[in-house]
């Protein structure tokens, strides 16, 4: 069995500090395998934001998934937007973009799907699906295969469609063939957990999407501050979310669903 933690929409320079410690003890008793952070680290994209977020990171388990989210491209200095848009990122995080992580187990690609010319949006490319493929097609059916993006491939009830992940069709369609199990996201700071094959229709896939609230910022948008673990033994799946308890100062589970694999894909237990 492997354990991950899954955070998103981190937003140093609007965060809780009050939630950090809490946060951190909560992560390190879960003692996971692997944690991953699905994007927006900062608010601005600011120098003293990311030191910020380096902090956080250095405090939790390795090894660490993390991709950039939009909220990490600067958003007024036009010049450094277009031209060094994730300079800082790379300074003060990952010089590496798209990290992998794989064992026996589970193999986990990140994906960058930050852009210079949009604010908010994301997007997906060809040569991005590409090099995924490459990484998780070799893969036995056995292994657990995870694709970590910021943007959702995937929404909750009463979102519009632009707000998923730009060309998501296209890259589910490459990806469904290599038995992609999991897409990992955040952006709307909303927890959700659904099914591809409701929006993708691809016969004999169903892949599972997990979206992450907002783990510590303060812009919580209607929900209380939760992060998510996956608990992985194929062909068996469980999702926890962990959510901010303020009256007891803790993260403590506040769901849990269950999920196994068959020759349709990932169906609900």
């Amino acid at each position: 069995m492997r354990t991950l933690v899954h955070l998103s929409d981190l937003h140093f320079g609007r965060v809780d500090q009050a939630l950090i410690d809490p946060l951190t003890k909560a992560i390190a008793a879960i003692d996971p395998d692997l944690v991953a952070v699905s994007g927006d680290l900062t608010q601005r994209a600011r120098s003293r934001e990311f030191r910020a977020a380096r902090m956080f990171l250095d405090s939790l388990p390795q090894p660490q998934i993390v991709v950039p989210g939009n909220h990490d491209v600067p958003l007024h200095n036009v010049f450094t937007r277009l031209l060094q848009p994730l300079e800082k990122y790379r300074r003060y995080i990952t010089d590496n973009l798209e990290p992998f992580f794989a064992d026996d187990e589970i193999a986990v690609v990140g994906v960058n799907t930050a852009r210079s010319l949009v604010i908010k949006g994301g997007r997906i490319n060809k040569i991005q699906v590409m090099r995924i493929r490459g990484q998780l097609c070799p893969f036995r059916d056995e292994v657990v295969k995870v694709v970590v993006t910021h943007h959702p491939f995937d929404l909750p009830e009463g979102y519009h469609q632009r707000d998923l992940v730009g060309r998501a069709r296209m890259a589910m369609a490459g990806l469904a063939e290599c038995g992609a199990d999991i897409f990992l996201a955040g952006h709307l700071h909303v927890s959700h957990t659904g099914h591809t094959a409701k929006r993708y229709k691809i016969r004999g896939h169903s892949a599972l999407v997990v979206q992450a609230g907002t783990a510590s910022s303060t812009r919580g948008r209607g929900e209380v501050n939760s992060f998510n673990v996956l608990r992985t033994d194929h062909p068996e799946i469980a999702v926890e979310r962990f959510e901010w308890q303020p009256d007891n100062r803790v993260f403590a589970v506040a769901s849990r669903e269950e999920f196994r694999h068959s020759s349709e894909g990932w169906l609900r237990v």
